[in-house]
């Protein structure tokens, strides 16, 4: 190999190597257009207001989240995932006592919600602002607004500690979502403990707190906590009736998959963003080194008679 092309090759490895890690990484490490997951979360002796018998019931809980991403709509910017929840009563066995279902787009490499491609919760149109399932790669231990679909906007969630999930570091962030009106409808006010004759009209009003544990060299939440508060207020704001009350949390099966990937994930990042970059430095001032050291070589025709 000629002086030249050396280190001309030497060169270029030496200017990519800065550009892999600090600006190409970044777009080769994105959220996956064609997802599909299914996480589980529990809730012991939560209680749920039964339309089938106009009471309160206390129960166990297993919810079932499905999220497939729809391929059709996503582009090199951003991803459209669909989810949809089923929450089975088990101690009663219930099955499918609540059902539940979003529509969401956000950019694929900050995580950010976008307003786009029929974006919806419970198919009513939403507008999406903050962390949409993912926080940034490169997590700071700062505050981040997070879209709740609950209360269908974003609260703050803010960083509280570092922690770790199956001996994975992790950063955990809290979200309290103040009491928030989410739904007018009408029930028997005899099943509300109430004097009056025939239906009366009640909100539901929503609050809760949300605690993410999120690796963060990937953005991706390996565990998560919902703890829900709904209860049911007359017009006067008089508390009639819990809607749904419960604390939910991942199953172990379901942080240890989470914890896989997030693992992966960040072993990828680390391979493009520190791993190739080094070596290609290293490769690029060694090929740039030769071409100096044989240029400096005399040539044949030189050192003979």
């Amino acid at each position: 190999m000629s002086t030249l092309v050396l280190i001309g090759v030497g060169a270029f490895f030496i200017a990519l190597a800065p550009l892999l890690k600090f600006w190409a990484a970044g777009k080769i490490i994105a959220a996956p257009a064609n997802q599909f997951s299914i996480s589980r979360l529990e809730a012991k002796g939560a209680q749920y207001f039964s339309k089938q018998d106009l009471k309160v019931l206390t129960a166990d809980l297993d919810i079932i989240v499905t999220t497939r991403g729809d391929v059709k709509d996503a582009t090199s910017e951003r991803v459209v995932w669909d989810e949809a929840t089923v929450v089975n009563d088990v101690t009663n066995k219930r099955p499918q006592i609540d059902l539940s279902d979003r529509r969401s787009a956000f950019d694929r490499y900050t995580g950010v919600g976008l307003n786009c491609c029929g974006v919806n919760v419970g198919k009513a149109p939403v507008t999406l602002e903050g962390q949409i399932y993912l926080f940034p790669f490169g997590v700071e231990k700062k505050t981040y607004k997070v879209f709740n679909s609950s209360a269908e906007k974003a609260f703050d969630a803010r960083f509280v500690r570092e922690d770790t999930v199956n001996g994975l570091p992790v950063y955990v962030f809290e979200q309290d979502v103040p009491p928030t009106k989410t739904q007018t409808l009408t029930a028997p006010a005899s099943v509300l403990n109430m004097t009056e004759k025939g239906d009366v009209q009640v909100d539901r009003w929503y609050d809760g707190k949300t605690t993410f544990w999120v690796e963060p060299t990937t953005g991706a939440p390996v565990k998560q906590e919902q703890q829900r508060h709904e209860v049911l207020k007359t017009a006067d704001g008089v508390e009639r009736s819990p809607a749904f009350v419960a604390t939910a949390k991942m199953t172990e099966a379901t942080v240890a998959d989470l914890v896989k990937t997030a693992e992966a994930g960040k072993s990828q990042v680390n391979l493009l963003r520190n791993v190739i970059p080094l070596v290609l430095l290293i490769v690029g001032v060694a090929l740039v080194l030769a071409g100096v050291v044989l240029g400096r070589r005399p040539s044949s025709a030189t050192t003979g008679n």
